[in-house]
């Protein structure tokens, strides 16, 4: 079976939906035609110009990075840094890049879940419930329609509240229309005012999803011209967001919390905080650059907090309450890239999904002796 980049993108998608992304990023396909035919993928952390010849060498005509390879905007394509000079490389070989980078950071399958299992960790939950993902869909039917009307939508992902789902609230009332004379309508006549028994549908959409439930809204539903609003809501969505908390087996001192983070993440150097409590049991954690994240860290009375990229001043916000401990940026998010991948091979069973044999880690650590 032949595939399209956009089957690639598709999946992605329905994993990790770009809506979900932080507005700061530069995620989605940064590089390519999503309509060319797909020869591989490759799947990395990052994209470098020894990742783009390796997709070359391979037949890979799309690479699925984790980060950005263009962050902000580029002015220029003269090969002038390394960013210019892998992007051109990438275009003269007809080879597509897609980041999926924070949507995937606000999943509740990846870049955290990750590390959670790394550590073992159980009880898992969102860090950081992101808002602004949810939207409420009100519309009108007559009631002889309203049962098939709100099937459909339930069936199409709204109504989803948590672990619930066909999660709606109805009622009844009465609504009035007069059809014009170019109008088609398939209730009442022209030019006579019309009273309709109606049934009010109330169903939560994640925002992703809006457009694809307005399809199947206007599809089934009688009326010629729907009436329906979607109204953004600020509600915290439990299953998405920044990080994750969860339980150890068994406490763990501090000492062996560290040597398990060792262990797990093969960090050469973990910079941590001391810290009053003697025993580590609820640990949050957050890939990448995580300081942002320390308040709520605290706030959910997490013994430890594993993330990287802390400043000096940001352990200072430990108060001895906390056990910080940043254990490297690319240590945090190596496993990410078999996440991709795994999920890819799951859903392309038949097609060529290559792991990276490359560690793009920039970063090198001097032992004496």
């Amino acid at each position: 079976m032949s595939h399209k980049i956009q089957d690639v993108v598709n999946l992605l998608e329905d994993w990790a939906p770009s809506y979900y992304a932080e507005e700061f990023d530069n995620m989605g396909l940064l590089v390519g035609n999503k309509a060319k035919s797909l020869t591989g993928v490759l799947v990395t952390l990052d994209t470098t110009e020894a990742i783009v010849d390796e997709a070359v060498k391979n037949n890979c005509n799309l690479i699925v990075s984790f980060h950005p390879i263009i962050f902000k905007g580029l002015k220029q394509l003269t090969g002038s840094n390394y960013v210019e000079r892998t992007v051109l490389k990438a275009i003269t070989h007809d080879i597509a890049i897609y980041a999926i980078h924070t949507a995937l950071d606000n999943s509740m399958t990846g870049v955290n879940a990750a590390i959670c299992h790394q550590l073992g960790l159980s009880d898992l939950r969102v860090l950081i419930p992101k808002t602004n993902v949810l939207k409420k869909l009100i519309t009108y039917a007559p009631t002889k329609n309203a049962e098939n009307i709100r099937e459909a939508l339930l069936d199409a992902g709204a109504g989803q509240i948590g672990h619930y789902d066909k999660c709606s609230f109805s009622s009844s009332g009465t609504g009035t229309f007069r059809a014009a004379q170019q109008t088609n309508p398939s209730i009442g006549e022209i030019g006579v005012e019309h009273k309709e028994l109606e049934t009010k549908i109330e169903v939560l959409v994640p925002a992703h999803l809006q457009t694809k439930i307005t399809k199947v809204l206007n599809a089934v539903h009688p009326y010629e011209e729907v009436a329906y609003d979607f109204i953004s809501l600020d509600n915290k969505r439990k299953d998405i967001g920044m990080g994750m908390v969860g339980k150890l087996s068994k406490p763990l001192s501090q000492k062996k919390f560290l040597g398990r983070l060792n262990e797990k993440f093969h960090s050469p150097q973990i910079r941590y905080t001391d810290c009053e409590k003697k025993d580590i049991s609820t640990v949050a954690v957050l890939g990448g650059s995580g300081s942002f994240a320390i308040a709520a860290a605290k706030a959910i009375g997490a013994d430890a907090f594993v993330t990287s990229d802390l400043k000096y001043h940001d352990f200072f916000q430990a108060e001895n309450r906390i056990l910080l401990a940043d254990i490297g940026h690319y240590e945090s998010e190596q496993f990410t890239k078999n996440l991709i991948a795994d999920y890819l091979k799951e859903k392309m069973p038949n097609f060529a999904i290559l792991l990276t044999a490359i560690n793009t880690n920039p970063v090198r650590y001097y032992k004496h002796g």
